[in-house]
């Protein structure tokens, strides 16, 4: 994707903005006007899907209000656009991949914005998986006769990864928007494990279970001299001195253990006072991790196997031995993987799916 520097300028505004907050309204709000500078559309929203007995839908619509979107619950059943994106997670979808000009135009939905005076002319939307059974579904419209172009697909494209973290960070920390009531709020979780650091290594707060997992995890030789384990206070400094595009390919600190994954996510923190805070949200996850469906779907039955050969902590080599494969051959299917799954590598890989089967 080649980018003009005004657009590289706008692409970095929208990510900030989406980084600026722990309330998901308002870091909507904050990214609307340089996402609709980027990728031009009248409207953005974003549906909240809950799935269970009875689909729960929650639409986060900020700027002009979208009346249509007021009454959705009247007209879900005839929305294009939910099957098309739950069919394909992840991937940017245009209305034109969707269903023809004259399915459109004849569709419940095209006719109601006509009746509102809307006239939603053209549709561009991605699916985000959260967490199981709760979806993110992120939509631009356009009230006029101009369709959405590849460019403009892979411009969302590039800007999905921070949507999905965005939208995950306020779920997970339920959209607390100051360090005091972030605090509260995660002290307050049954077993909850963080650190609150301010950099380079100045530490906050240890909630009990993050003591006692650090005791279990490091020695006394691992630590910092404020006592922060030397490792996890180098990758903060690394995520300090990188891009947004590459802090999500270091987050989360993973490392394997015994029979367990130890996982260390990190979370900036917003609206603090001089230098920004950072959570470090701590866990640990057992090594055979089921493959969650929404990522299932978009394998091959092959790579389903060695998706859960790498889940195991397979090597290639053992992955090659298993399936008479070559090694060559398996890291070929290991890069496409990553490709179809929008992951950096296997750390993310393994995050990623151990946050779909269990939020961490």
């Amino acid at each position: 994707m080649n980018l003009s520097s005004h657009e590289f300028v706008l692409r970095d505004r929208v990510i900030a903005a989406l980084n600026s907050t722990l309330s998901l309204p308002k870091a909507l709000e904050a990214a609307r006007a340089p996402l609709l500078e980027l990728t031009p559309a009248d409207y953005v929203g974003l549906c909240l899907i809950t799935l269970g007995p009875i689909v729960d839908f929650q639409w986060l619509v900020p700027g002009h209000r979208l009346a249509l979107l007021d009454e959705y619950s009247k007209w879900v059943e005839s929305d294009f656009v939910r099957a098309p994106i739950f069919a394909r997670p992840n991937v940017v979808l245009r209305d034109s991949e969707m269903l023809s000009r004259r399915e459109l135009e004849q569709s419940a939905l095209y006719q109601r914005s006509k009746e509102l005076d809307l006239s939603l002319e053209h549709v561009m939307a991605v699916l985000l998986p959260v967490l199981p059974g709760y979806f993110g579904a992120f939509t631009l419209y356009r009230d006029r006769r101009r369709p959405f172009t590849e460019q403009d697909a892979a411009l969302l494209t590039s800007l999905t990864p921070h949507l999905l973290n965005a939208v995950r960070n306020c779920r997970e920390l339920q959209t607390v928007s100051t360090g005091a009531r972030l605090l509260e709020e995660l002290y307050n979780r049954p077993g909850s494990a963080f650190l609150i650091l301010t950099p380079p290594s100045r530490e906050v707060f240890r909630s009990p279970r993050a003591a006692t997992l650090l005791e279990q995890w490091f020695t006394p030789s691992d630590l910092h001299s404020s006592g922060v384990p030397n490792v996890l206070l180098e990758r903060l400094e690394e995520l300090l001195h990188r891009n947004e595009d590459a802090r999500l390919g270091l987050n989360p600190w993973i490392s394997l253990h015994g029979d367990a994954y130890r996982v260390v996510r990190f979370v900036e923190l917003p609206e603090a006072d001089g230098p920004r805070q950072w959570a470090l949200m701590m866990n640990e996850i057992p090594v055979s991790i089921p493959l969650p469906e929404v990522m299932r779907i978009e394998l091959t039955p092959r790579q389903v196997e060695i998706a859960r050969g790498m889940l195991r902590n397979w090597s290639n080599q053992d992955i090659a031995a298993e399936f008479k494969l070559s090694e060559d051959t398996v890291k070929t299917h290991v890069r496409d993987i990553f490709a179809r799954l929008k992951v950096d590598s296997r750390a993310d890989f393994l995050y990623q799916a151990a946050h779909l089967n269990k939020p961490v």
